[in-house]
């Protein structure tokens, strides 16, 4: 069934797409009931596709009654205006921009010196070049009405890294274990893999998301990409050991001292996957003792500790949300009605657990912020990970739940792989409530991360164009593209890099539009390039070189690791979940057949000799991780499981309960990977390669 002129329209002017190009090259028509179920979750007053004809009445109104747009970009050095929408008869109007600084420019305007815009009785608004990089603050009134508008003053192009052939290498943290981790890798490991990678001369060290997540009974999610929140971190990597108070809490030495502690501290080390309740029980009760000591802190810490809790945004908010969670044993959608609208008083949670989170996340906060420092002395430093969205019952959502659309949830179209889709779950955020708020809960998430990144990887950077809703009671196949302001983002986030000298990387696998890749050059932004998706038995070469504008790998930890996908291992995985049927795996084992011959003469050209059987992998990852060192890409990352030729992956895409996924340990501890022969000599390589890369003359061309 076609959708009727007026519900187009109006998906138009709410920036809904009706229709993309698939995977296939197939264009995709949005069904009426999909527009109207996107189009309902952006707030449009449409029950039944019969209202759409008053929606659109409404909403033509709404946008004719707008006086200015809440948000105006500024590039650094051009000249913008801002189009103003004046009611007839309008002479002078005056206008205040408010600095970031603090400084305020008051003006008066005659109307009938501004040039007209572009839209029938549209009038532009001249903003000075001169305004300086930051956040400011544009007034226009007129005729009794007012208008704020937020003005993003921008370099175009992001924070870009000034040293070239930098490499590092890439572990989750929960999968990181040495002889002193408590069941889970912690900061203190996370610093003992900086300081050893760099020992080989790598200036980075990445890893998964390190957010809060939910380890309680209800809900549970381990998984690093459905957060509890994206402002605060995961306590369970806090090591209490090298915590000031540990030393000072007789009590907190005699329970991590203890025999029973010790016994199930040992038990969980010996796990080969993270059992994340357990852990974070272990650990809570250590932190538990100290938290409680912060009444009885040094005039000295107390102070840091206050400076804390006052100047970190949302902090309290969130100590209480957690022990409210805890105190009502489920998620804050079956809290009672009073507790579910986005505010808890003092007197509504337990002070003791509220003082738990607290002191936890300054733990967090200090432990992660002293090695970020420590390895950013070293080089870049630190490369975290921003996830596109937060679990449904998150302290996000439930702290601005205006800014989160209700009624369907983010995920990605059809594609050879997830032929039915993907609904991933949670809700995406409303693209015009985030410009209205003028970005804080951007701005706040990116100044979280950034604050102790050197690199930050960008999920799914197509978010920053446009993103797939899913309406809710449909299946991912009926899903719709709504589009988001592009350079906006691109500002704030060009804004953020600089003023934190980091880099960003965006997630652009999968099927990209092409003014993606544009607007990622553009603004600086690396892209990825996976080896194992450039791979090619039958093209002309078997691998391009990585380009002067990407981030290098083998794989990610959505992918199988080397070996694995060197022996096919995961076709058969894919095969038995029902994800490709069984001629899409003959096919793929057929061409993985002719990709491992191919890959195996070119190395044996290359090393003067034939290989044997038992040779082959060993030489072929040691020549792909050469070939990633030796090319002009910025970054080249090292996944260091592939270096002992591990087969099983971290997360199997697509799956749930079907796979252990966000919890397999390392099969060695970093103890054990040092003295690996495959591990350093890999190493080594790559530092000594990148090294040449480094002397070499810069003829990129920006």
């Amino acid at each position: 069934m076609s959708s009727p002129p007026e519900l187009l329209e109006l998906a138009r002017l709410h920036g809904v797409q009706t229709a993309y190009r698939d995977a296939w090259g197939h264009d995709r028509v949005a069904s009426p009931e999909a527009l109207g179920g996107v189009l309902a979750s952006l707030g449009a007053p449409l029950d039944r596709p019969s209202d759409a004809a008053d929606a659109l009445a409404e909403r033509r109104r709404e946008l004719d009654e707008r006086l200015a747009p809440p948000v105006v970009v500024v590039w650094e050095g051009k000249e913008v205006y801002v189009p103003l929408r004046l009611p007839a008869g309008t002479g002078t109007f005056a206008c205040q921009l408010d600095l970031e600084s603090g400084d305020r420019w008051l003006t008066s305007i005659d109307a009938a010196t501004l040039r007209p815009g572009d839209a029938p009785g549209e009038s532009l608004l001249p903003v000075v070049e001169s305004v300086p990089i930051g956040y400011h603050h544009l007034t226009v009134e007129v005729a009794g009405r007012r208008a704020k508008v937020l003005i993003l003053a921008a370099p175009r192009r992001s924070f870009e890294l000034e040293k070239r052939g930098l490499w590092g290498g890439f572990l989750p943290l929960y999968a990181l274990h040495t002889k002193e981790s408590w069941g889970v890798g912690d900061f203190s490991d996370l610093d003992r893999l900086a300081r050893w990678i760099a020992g080989y001369g790598g200036g980075l060290v990445a890893t998964l998301p390190l957010l809060a997540t939910f380890l309680d009974r209800e809900p549970f999610e381990p998984s690093p990409y459905a957060p509890a929140s994206r402002l605060f971190w995961n306590e369970v990597y806090v090591d209490p050991r090298r915590l000031p108070e540990f030393s000072g809490s007789p009590a907190a030495r005699a329970l991590a001292e203890s025999a029973e502690f010790r016994a199930e501290a040992a038990a969980l080390a010996a796990l080969p996957a993270v059992d994340w309740a357990r852990t974070a029980a272990l650990k809570r009760q250590v932190l538990t003792e100290l938290a409680q000591g912060t009444l009885s802190l040094s005039d000295g810490r107390r102070a840091e500790f206050e400076r804390f809790t006052k100047s970190k945004p949302y902090v309290l908010e969130y100590a209480r949300f957690r022990a409210a969670g805890e105190q009502y044993g489920t998620s804050w959608q079956g809290w009672p009605e009073a507790e579910r609208g986005g505010n808890l008083a003092q007197a509504d949670v337990r002070p003791e657990a509220v003082r738990y989170h607290l002191y936890a996340q300054w733990a967090a906060e200090q432990q992660l912020g002293e090695l970020a420092a420590a390895a950013r002395s070293r080089g870049p430093g630190l490369y975290l990970d921003l996830p596109l969205g937060v679990h449904s019952s998150s302290f996000d959502v439930w702290r601005f739940p205006d800014l989160f659309a209700r009624g369907g949830s983010a995920g990605a179209p059809p594609d050879a792989l997830f032929q039915g889709g993907q609904n991933w779950g949670f809700p995406p955020i409303h693209p015009e409530r985030q410009r209205e708020r003028g970005y804080d809960y951007l701005i706040a998430s990116l100044r979280h991360h950034l604050a102790h990144a050197g690199l930050l990887r960008i999920d799914h950077v197509m978010q920053l164009h446009r993103l797939f809703w899913v309406p809710n009671g449909l299946p991912a196949t009926e899903g719709v593209y709504v589009t988001y302001p592009a350079e906006e983002l691109y500002a704030v986030l060009s804004i953020e890099s600089h003023r934190h000298r980091a880099a960003l990387v965006g997630e652009n696998l999968g099927t990209v539009a092409a003014e993606v890749y544009e607007a990622m050059d553009r603004h600086a932004i690396l892209g990825l390039f996976v080896a194992q998706y450039e791979l090619d038995p039958d093209g002309t070469d078997l691998i391009r070189n990585p380009p002067a504008n990407t981030a290098a790998s083998l794989n990610t930890h959505d992918m199988p690791p080397f070996h694995a996908y060197w022996q096919g291992s995961e076709i058969e995985d894919l095969q038995a979940l029902g994800a490709i049927d069984d001629e899409m795996a003959a096919r793929d084992r057929d061409r993985r057949g002719r990709l491992r011959a191919r890959l195996t003469t070119a190395v044996a050209v290359t090393r003067g000799g034939g290989l044997a059987e038992d040779q082959a992998f060993s030489q072929v990852s040691l020549a792909l991780h050469e070939h990633l060192a030796a090319s002009p890409a910025p970054i080249a990352l090292v996944n260091l499981e592939d270096l002992w030729g591990e087969t099983r992956p971290q997360n199997v895409p697509g799956t749930h309960v079907e796979r252990p996924n966000w919890r397999r340990k390392a099969r060695y501890s970093l103890e054990e990977m040092a003295e690996q022969p495959e591990v350093r000599t890999t190493l080594a390589r790559m530092e000594a390669l990148r090294a040449e890369v480094r002397k070499a003359p810069d003829t990129i061309e920006r």
